[in-house]
């Protein structure tokens, strides 16, 4: 859709509504993110969606859970300038929008500190601050072939922001603001059987206070199974049997005591290049899901989704 064809959604789609979004800001600009919040002054919304174009000129939208009122956009170009669309929903239908334009940070060497294989004791020093907020063990929730989930503690304080640290694939040095809310992130784009060192930074007043590390290798691209197992229609090969192998030799002390349970999944919306989809779970909870399928050109791919989540958008 064009944004001419988005502006216009609010008022040919939807009906008078009694939840409102307050304006769109901005928390923090990087040369390859940024940090958006909103307040919802009446009313509330069922979730939201974050559209906009990437520096391809290519649509990407964005699912956000209901309940928040804040994101964090990675994987931006620098010195670009992005519009971008807020829209609160309510029972799957577009009820409200607000936009801002933002251009990144210019890619300075500067902007960002290198993370180091030690931790950086000088930017962290209990001198500069009385640490009274500490982070917990940065542990390992979810790994697939192209994400990891990563969850933390706060045992004592509170910090105003998070601030995570890794290398790609190629050596590049990455940041991802996080919200001073959150106590878990997910890290996509990543490399299959890559070892990636993670480093997350507590901020407080500006200044990194504590630190985490953790260590972690993605995936191998084989772990992902074939998005049609449920239907095999031809003999299994030597590539399908290790595909499949590990999940049948699951021992029964790692299966969930099948308290939760997922309920249908059904489609909540349809465009020519992404899907919404959206479950519910009558028993129980689950700690994360995991959204697999396979792309147009046959290669699998994997989406980390927070267990409080009920719905998601596959652009």
């Amino acid at each position: 859709p064009t944004e001419d064809n988005q502006s216009e959604h609010p008022q040919t789609e939807v009906p008078p509504v009694r939840a409102v979004l307050g304006e769109l800001g901005v928390s923090s600009v990087t040369h390859d993110s940024v940090q958006l919040h909103w307040t919802v002054p009446e009313g509330s919304f069922d979730s939201f969606m974050l559209q906009y174009r990437d520096a391809q000129g290519q649509p990407q939208a964005l699912p956000i859970d209901g309940e928040s009122h804040s994101v964090t956009v990675p994987g931006l170009s620098s010195s670009r300038r992005y519009r971008f669309h807020l829209y609160g929903l309510q029972g799957g239908k577009r009820t409200d929008r607000v936009s801002t334009d933002i251009v990144t940070a210019a890619a300075k060497q500067e902007e960002m500190p290198l993370p180091s294989e030690e931790p950086e004791t000088e930017a962290i020093s209990p001198d500069a601050l009385p640490a009274r907020a500490v982070l917990g063990e940065l542990m390992v929730s979810s790994v697939t072939p192209n994400s990891v989930q990563l969850q933390w503690g706060i045992p004592e304080g509170s910090f105003d922001s998070f601030t995570l640290q890794y290398r790609d694939a190629q050596g590049q040095p990455q940041a991802l603001p996080i919200d001073g809310g959150s106590r878990s992130v997910t890290v996509p784009g990543l490399s299959p059987s890559h070892r990636y060192r993670f480093h997350l930074y507590g901020l407080q007043g500006g200044k990194r206070i504590d630190h985490v590390s953790t260590d972690v290798i993605t995936a191998d691209q084989e772990d992902l199974p074939s998005a049609s197992m449920d239907t095999p229609t031809e003999a299994p090969t030597a590539e399908d049997h290790q595909t499949a192998h590990p999940q049948a030799e699951v021992p029964p002390s790692e299966a969930p005591s099948a308290q939760a349970v997922l309920g249908e999944l059904k489609v909540s919306s349809v465009t020519p290049n992404s899907v919404g989809l959206q479950w519910s779970v009558p028993e129980g909870r689950f700690d994360s899901f995991t959204l697999q399928y396979r792309d147009a050109q046959g290669q699998p791919q994997a989406l980390a989704v927070d267990g409080g989540s009920r719905s998601v958008t596959v652009p």
